[in-house]
């Protein structure tokens, strides 16, 4: 079994960045591969960015290319999503999420594991 944890959400202002940190424990996640997605009340849960198991790859969702960095540490078994330029539409709860194969998907399905989530919000 693998447990997610998320930290570093919280409230900033419009044009602010905040980094997400995702600890994984219970195993090593180091030949998974990892995502971050995120999801509004009543909403399906969107895609935003996934990284394989060797960051060697890695996909952005059409909506934060260009802001948000997805990053991983195998030795520390942590994943990080690196926020920038924030706007007021990516307020959320972000999910950090696990698969147990190398290869990085958009599917949300597709992952094994699933933290918490941790909430983001974007001030205008």
């Amino acid at each position: 079994q693998v447990q997610l944890v998320e930290s570093g959400g919280g409230l900033v202002q419009a044009g602010g960045s905040l980094r997400l940190s995702c600890a994984a424990s219970g195993r090593t996640v180091s030949s998974y591969a990892m995502g971050w997605f995120r999801q509004a009340p009543g909403k399906e849960r969107e895609f935003v960015a996934g990284i394989s198991w060797d960051s060697s790859r890695t996909l952005y969702a059409d909506s934060v290319k260009g802001r948000f960095t997805i990053s991983r540490d195998n030795a520390k078994n942590t994943v990080y999503l690196q926020m920038n330029s924030l706007k007021p539409e990516d307020t959320d709860v972000y999910y950090c999420a696990a698969r147990s194969n190398f290869a990085v998907v958009v599917t949300p399905t597709r992952y094994d594991y699933w933290g918490q989530g941790t909430q983001v919000t974007v001030s205008s």
